[in-house]
């Protein structure tokens, strides 16, 4: 990398920033990881105003105002010029793509001009595969177009970055990392709670299918069909994403009259959900990531929770994680998760939470970047 001046970078993501998700606050921490790795980054990002004005924004400059209405939708999609121009402009000599299952003509085009430009470019997949998650007939018609084109975008692409363990995606080489932790955003729990007569879990997620929550929550109903003295809580700590989701939780709390120990917090953000993880005794991953065809996935809520110094369970093969004493694996089918064996887990737990903060210390963002440079030889 130069050392007199900052090669200068852009981070392209073809959605905005939703404060109640995770994958935004994801964003930020790769950015900032990129920048502490010494480029000079800028952030280029989809908008649509309150009024419903759809615009191409980097960082505070907007860069391409569409309007209101469908034919503002369709030129989101097909018109990338005020992109390149800016790369141009600015001399940019590195872009990091954040895929939105998107590859068509357009985008194809689009990395084609970066490349003749002299870009290099890469390409984030952050699940990998993919296809299963698009249920919907409508979802169903964009990932057409996508499984088009996505062969012929990888190979004009200078590596794709997953979170598998795939070496190659679509004919593409990847750059393997693994989801990254931001320490200086993620504090430690503080306080080891009373568990002699009650355990609280947690669960922190915008809800789809694969997160398998309902499996817990089937297994919270087993287990309080033998009036157990001893109370588990499981707190759902975000939305419901769409209809699916909702019949999947809702009827299978109302129906085993779990409404006292299954509590659905909405998004907390900030304070309200670090205040809620002080609360909390265990944590819960994602139990249905099979039902979307994954086995290997690094997944951003499994280091957050070992960064706040949390013990949890996942179903899912996850290299860093499957050996660690403060994980408690479960099988990835369809079975209740069985209530009385994580008890049992939890009071076997002996690490405190500083312990198991620092296994994973060198899962830090910055080393994840640094990485992806080196692999893309910039």
């Amino acid at each position: 990398m130069r050392q007199q001046q900052r090669m200068k970078a852009l981070f392209l993501m073809f959605h905005g920033f939703d404060k109640a998700n995770g994958i935004s606050k994801k964003i930020h921490y790769q950015v900032k990881a990129l920048k502490e790795c010494g480029l000079d980054v800028r952030t280029c990002y989809y908008q649509t105003t309150p009024n419903g004005e759809r615009r191409w924004i980097i960082d505070d400059e907007v860069i391409a105002d569409f309007g209101t209405g469908f034919t503002a939708k369709v030129w989101k999609r097909v018109y990338y010029s005020p992109i390149t121009e800016y790369v141009r402009r600015e001399k940019i000599e590195f872009i990091y793509m954040r895929s939105f299952h998107n590859a068509s003509p357009f985008t194809l085009q689009l990395v084609r001009k970066l490349k003749q430009m002299g870009a290099k470019v890469v390409m984030e997949i952050p699940t990998y595969p993919y296809d299963q998650e698009y249920v919907a007939w409508s979802m169903k018609f964009s990932l057409a177009i996508d499984r088009c084109f996505r062969h012929r975008l990888a190979k004009e692409l200078d590596g794709i970055v997953t979170f598998s363990n795939a070496e190659h995606i679509f004919g593409g080489k990847t750059i393997r990392i693994s989801n990254g932790i931001d320490f200086e955003a993620i504090p430690i729990k503080r306080t080891m709670n009373d568990t002699s007569r009650e355990l609280h879990l947690i669960g922190v997620a915008e809800v789809h299918y694969w997160h398998g929550f309902d499996r817990l929550i089937h297994g919270l109903a087993e287990y309080y069909h033998t009036n157990p003295e001893y109370k588990v809580y499981f707190h759902i700590v975000g939305p419901l994403s769409g209809i699916r989701e909702q019949e999947e939780i809702l009827p299978a709390i109302r129906d085993n009259h779990l409404e006292p120990y299954v509590i659905l917090h909405g998004p907390l953000h900030s304070d309200q959900l670090d205040e809620q993880f002080e609360k909390a005794d265990f944590a819960v991953g994602s139990l249905g990531r099979h039902r979307s065809g994954i086995t290997y996935i690094k997944t951003l809520k499994n280091r957050e929770y070992a960064a706040r110094g949390l013990s949890f369970t996942y179903s899912e093969t996850d290299e860093d994680f499957d050996r660690m004493p403060y994980v408690w694996k479960v099988p990835p089918d369809e079975s209740p998760i069985d209530i009385c064996e994580l008890i049992n887990f939890q009071r076997s737990q002996q690490m405190s939470p500083p312990e198991i903060r620092e296994t994973v210390k060198e899962l830090s963002w910055t080393a994840q970047m640094r990485k992806v440079i080196h692999e893309t030889e910039i």
